[in-house]
């Protein structure tokens, strides 16, 4: 019985998957070549303001939407959209109403949240789930890695070959080669090209010398 229970269930997550060739997969804007979205399927709804990349794998309970709820008509562009080759692991949220921009080969781990939206409180006297809701784009970086329960709140742009580790809460700029960690998070490592990862303030050190250097003067 084990052994047959295992057989279904292979097969339902075989046919439940959603590819460019399932009837599911027409609904999006654009689902590319070998792009698969695992079963079962998260919240999914918005499709035609959605585009995956070609060999992009969605994981397990994954919920991609775009807007508040189905139905909503957002316009002529696309709001969510994921590069090829990508990887987003099981039961991860990609909540977009204006735009998120994810690029190719972007890999994160179980249980990432993205959003471009959030609620705000300005008015102190008004619950806050009444107020109307701010949106402000978001974009990662081609190569980023983001560890599992990041959370990417909206107006945060991370650049190319980042990293985010587990559990960081990431709002605001970060360039290419960050390591980016913590509560609110920040860079904690930095690409310095013949140097390796180094800490922010060690790149500070890094460039007086460069610049002694130049002036003739070795520092000790």
């Amino acid at each position: 019985m084990g052994s047959l229970v295992h057989r279904l269930w292979a097969a339902a997550r075989a046919a439940g998957a959603v590819t460019p060739v399932s009837p599911a997969g027409y609904r999006f804007r654009r689902l590319g070549e070998g792009a698969c979205l695992s079963f079962p399927l998260g919240a999914v709804f918005g499709e035609a303001w959605i585009e995956i990349g070609d060999h992009t794998l969605i994981g397990e309970r994954v919920s991609i939407s775009a807007g508040m709820g189905p139905g909503v008509d957002l316009g002529p562009d696309s709001v969510v959209r994921i590069g090829g080759s990508c990887s987003i692991g099981r039961g991860s949220h990609i909540v977009g109403h204006q735009s998120i921009d994810i690029g190719d080969d972007v890999f994160t781990g179980p249980y990432v949240y993205i959003t471009d939206q959030n609620h705000v409180y300005d008015d102190p006297e008004a619950p806050i789930g009444r107020q109307w809701p701010r949106n402000n784009p978001v974009s990662i970086g081609s190569g980023s890695w983001l560890g599992t329960g990041a959370i990417i709140l909206p107006g945060t742009r991370i650049g190319r070959q980042c990293v985010v580790a587990g559990g960081a809460v990431v709002r605001g700029e970060f360039p290419d080669h960050s390591v980016i960690a913590g509560i609110p998070a920040k860079v904690v490592r930095h690409y310095v090209p013949g140097e390796g990862w180094l800490p922010p303030h060690m790149e500070v050190v890094d460039t007086v010398k460069i610049m002694d250097t130049e002036t003739g003067v070795i520092p000790r």
